[in-house]
């Protein structure tokens, strides 16, 4: 299946279904400097050519999106620069998962693209016999190592979570091919009702260049979600027995957890941390752990800061959005910086989530307080991502409702790019068309198109791959990968700094508190707070 893109546009669509079709023109680039962003070009597969057909899942109370994919991940060869490979949720389901994940890869730096899928749900060619004999697949991660194995981790199931009979894995799949082809998948963990295994990813190590890390939380229906982390160092050929590397707590949870390597090999693992507090409320704090042995050992946990995220919604009509509330990301520089983003509603008192930054220059030790990356505070701002380049160059994506109307029955949302020299004064650009997120797949926890989005580079360019809504019921959702070319030495013109965030009073921590709890049940159906909800029900 091969789709071509014109080069000159600077634009792919990734989209293992949907129909084609001429597109709107995005905005013209604002908040000045050289940057390099062309109108987007829809050019998807017709909804025929979906990979996954017929009635390989199991409805368990929900029903199916077809031709909706959400969630999406790439990475680039460092090998060779012209071999991306991407990977997305592909048939949504409202009640959680998809029918499977897929993948596409290019040879061409992105001029043409082919799909591939890896066994990873019944829905595309897992069994009992190659390992990956599950009714949905979901979460999907890309990774490459520098010998140019890539990784693809998913996140298997079958049945309602902590319901009898029900059961989840972490599995990973290899391509030594650039994505062509991929291997059966590797069981990292697998449990049955009495566990949830959740949130994973997967990141190959640039230094030792055989090893691969996975991590991921693991989750019981009342309290405790340890992180578990498994990791191979033969480039994938096997992996070590998974192991339990950070605690929590009997009555605390991690969610979120993500990987990066440091340039001298210590690996940095952020996560979200919840704690149960008085009155069924939850807190929720950014952390890390580091390992300087190839995730042999980890250190104690550093505290970044307290997260205090309320969820998108609507700002008319109060519609939920499923986004990244309490999800980071994390990224490194070539010197080692660290920067991570989440979303954060300390900068409008609890009233909206807007962006929020914080970094280190010491290997994660000691961290900045957290600053605000996006412009407009009148609007939420949410599913923030976060890479930098090689020449140093922060990048932090995200989405807001800045070109919302009056009428509550649509919700115009831009897609935007921020950029940064010192991750205190940012430049943005709209880097996509305004869609309708109430095209969307609506589920009971909210309209959706992932928990995160990716961000990576090569050169002087960006490259946002990204999911937006379509005006078909047939066709919900596409993958877009924009390539987005900032000149490398040239100033750009530059808001001030942010002002520094206020205060954080008791009464929002309160309401806070209430929202982690109301967001995270609505994440993970048939979790239940670990003290009794006496405030919710006064």
């Amino acid at each position: 299946m091969n789709r071509k893109v014109n080069i000159f546009a600077l634009i792919i669509l990734l989209s293992a279904c949907g129909g084609g079709g001429s597109d709107s023109s995005a905005p013209p680039a604002t908040g000045g400097g050289p940057i390099v962003v062309a109108p987007p070009v829809l050019a998807g597969l017709a909804s025929a050519q979906n990979p996954i057909t017929g009635n390989c899942s199991v409805a368990n109370g929900g029903s199916v999106f077809t031709n909706a994919e959400v969630e999406p991940s790439v990475a680039i060869n460092p090998r060779e620069a012209n071999n991306l490979i991407g990977a997305w949720q592909q048939d949504r389901w409202s009640n959680g998962g998809a029918n499977g994940v897929v993948s596409g890869y290019s040879t061409d730096g992105g001029n043409s693209w082919q799909i591939s899928t890896a066994p990873f749900s019944r829905c595309t060619g897992g069994t009992a016999t190659n390992g990956g004999d599950y009714e949905r697949a979901t979460d999907p991660w890309v990774s490459f190592s520098p010998n140019g194995t890539a990784y693809q981790m998913a996140l298997g199931f079958n049945g309602n979570t902590f319901t009898a009979g029900s059961a989840s894995a972490m599995l990973v799949s290899r391509s030594t091919d650039g994505g062509r082809s991929w291997s059966n998948p590797a069981t990292l963990i697998r449990d049955g009702a009495q566990f949830f295994n959740d949130k994973n990813m997967l990141v190959a190590d640039p230094v030792a260049t055989r090893n691969a890390y996975a991590v991921w939380d693991r989750l019981a229906p009342t309290g405790n979600g340890p992180t578990w982390f498994a990791r191979t160092v033969d480039s994938g050929a096997t992996w070590e027995p998974a192991k339990l590397i950070y605690d929590p707590g009997t009555l605390s949870q991690t969610i979120g957890n993500i990987m990066v390597v440091l340039p001298n090999g210590t690996l940095i693992n952020a996560f979200t941390q919840l704690d149960p507090i008085a009155r069924g409320n939850t807190q929720a704090s950014l952390n890390i752990i580091r390992s300087t042995n190839s995730g042999a050992t980890w250190s104690a946990p550093v505290r970044i800061a307290e997260i205090l995220s309320v969820g998108a919604r609507a700002p008319d009509s109060g519609a939920f959005i499923r986004d990244a509330a309490i999800i980071p990301s994390l990224a490194v520089g070539p010197a080692g910086e660290l920067y991570i983003v989440w979303q954060d509603a300390r900068f409008t008192d609890g009233v909206r989530d807007q962006v929020a930054i914080s970094r280190s220059l010491d290997a994660g030790l000691t961290w900045s307080p957290p600053a605000r990356v996006n412009a407009d505070t009148s609007v939420p701002a949410f599913i923030p991502t976060v890479h930098v380049r090689a020449d140093g160059l922060v990048g932090v994506s995200y989405f807001d409702f800045r070109s919302n109307t009056a009428d509550p029955s649509t919700l115009p949302t831009d897609y935007w790019l921020a950029r940064s020299r010192d991750g205190v004064t940012w430049s943005e650009s709209r880097i996509g068309a305004v869609f309708d997120f109430f095209h969307a797949p609506n589920t009971p926890r909210g309209y959706f198109i992932g928990d995160y989005m990716a961000l990576t580079s090569a050169g002087n360019q960006f490259m946002a791959f990204y999911v937006r809504a379509n005006g078909d019921a047939a066709n919900n959702t596409d993958v877009f990968a924009t390539p987005i070319t900032v000149a490398v030495n040239a100033l750009e013109s530059k808001r001030a700094a942010t002002e520094p965030a206020p205060a954080i009073s008791d009464e929002l921590r309160a309401r806070v508190g209430k929202r982690n709890s109301e967001i995270f049940a609505r994440r993970v159906p048939g979790w239940k707070h670990p003290f009794p909800l006496r405030a919710l029900r006064r």
